[in-house]
């Protein structure tokens, strides 16, 4: 029940003497709690840019997603976006109810879950963006187990080399080796390892090895397109050291692409020690300069937006990979949630945090 606020009304005449005075019970007036529904809609068209990108997403019509908007713009009394032929932009109002909204749902959700965990474990989707070839070889042969522990928990990995914007994407898990620092994002380190060259059993057989990096120009090399970092090869024995730039005889953007050009005897590439072990000892691939060592450990970091990591069926995924991961690659343990490191140059799947409005 509202309590509301006595006031004196009353009316004057022309010389503003009192002809009447009356004490009233003036009710303040009663705005409908907002939705979170529509909030959670709306920064999805924050996100996203559009409306009709919301509505796919949601599988709705565009007028359904209009009205929610609308029925915000009614709650709060403000526009909150404006339109124009450049697309949406928000306004002040927009963004304070963004900046708001976005706690209010985190919030929400985390409470949901750490709720619902504690009467039957972690559960929902968890989307995780990670490179193919790390997807592969990391991530997938431990997703039996996960399930196994955590049966009410759904993981769909989003496997791709590029760089993405975990906001926008609906991303909760970015598995990656190399980061910006950022103060939206928190990671924790659940792995690691090397990259070598290698060659295929019919290229080695067809074309030779080179018996030192110098004689690495005259062989057919396989280059990445998309991330020029992992262009430069670097070898080492003992205090001789060489560098080489790869142009590439053929070159492709997706790390698993790659592989597969030197599994079908393309050239000679760069291939993550644990995807090439069981092909070495099965032939499928011979090491090439195996007495030069490459680049130091390279180590594999989830990332996770700093809101969201400690919803409990995130929590689950990362505690699983770190305990399952670690062992196998050296690792002390477990290691602890940490400020995003800085960049390193090496990338096999990467993150943009969401601007920080202002």
């Amino acid at each position: 029940m509202l309590s509301g606020v006595w006031r004196t009304l009353g009316k004057t005449d022309t010389r503003g003497n009192a002809l009447h005075r009356q004490t009233v019970l003036q009710k303040p007036q009663y705005h409908a709690p907002m939705d979170l529904d529509d909030a959670a809609l709306f920064l999805r068209i924050v996100d996203l840019g559009t409306l009709s990108a919301a509505a796919r997403e949601r599988q709705v019509p565009v007028s359904q997603v209009t009205r929610a908007l609308a029925r915000l713009e009614a709650r709060w009394g403000a526009r909150l976006l404006h339109r124009s032929t450049h697309g949406l932009s928000l306004t002040a109002e927009g963004d304070t109810l963004a900046s708001h909204a976005r706690r209010l749902i985190d919030i929400e959700a985390e409470l949901t879950s750490e709720l619902s965990g504690r009467r039957a474990g972690p559960s929902g989707w968890v989307r995780v963006s990670v490179s193919t070839i790390t997807a592969q070889a990391l991530l997938v042969p431990t997703l039996p187990s996960l399930h196994e522990r955590h049966p009410q928990l759904h993981v769909e990995l989003a496997a791709d080399d590029r760089n993405v914007d975990m906001a926008r994407e609906g991303v909760d898990i970015a598995i990656r080796t190399g980061a910006h620092a950022s103060e939206t994002l928190v990671a924790r380190q659940i792995s690691q390892f090397t990259r070598r060259l290698y060659a295929s059993a019919s290229y080695a057989r067809d074309h030779g090895l080179p018996g030192h990096p110098d004689e690495l120009e005259a062989h057919r090399l396989i280059g990445h397109s998309g991330i020029a970092a992992l262009n430069v090869w670097r070898l080492a024995r003992g205090r001789e050291a060489r560098a080489l730039t790869v142009r590439g005889h053929t070159r492709t953007d997706n790390t698993a692409v790659a592989l597969s050009m030197v599994l079908h005897g393309l050239g000679i590439g760069r291939v993550i020690d644990i995807v090439a072990e069981p092909l070495v000892a099965s032939g499928a691939l011979v090491p090439v300069l195996p007495e030069w060592s490459t680049d130091a450990p390279v180590p594999v970091y989830a990332v996770m937006l700093q809101e969201r990591h400690r919803l409990p069926k995130i929590r689950a995924c990362i505690d699983h990979w770190a305990q399952c991961l670690a062992a196998p690659r050296g690792l002390p343990g477990p290691t602890p949630e940490t400020a995003v490191p800085p960049r390193t140059g090496q990338h096999e799947s990467g993150v943009t945090a969401p601007p920080q409005r202002r």
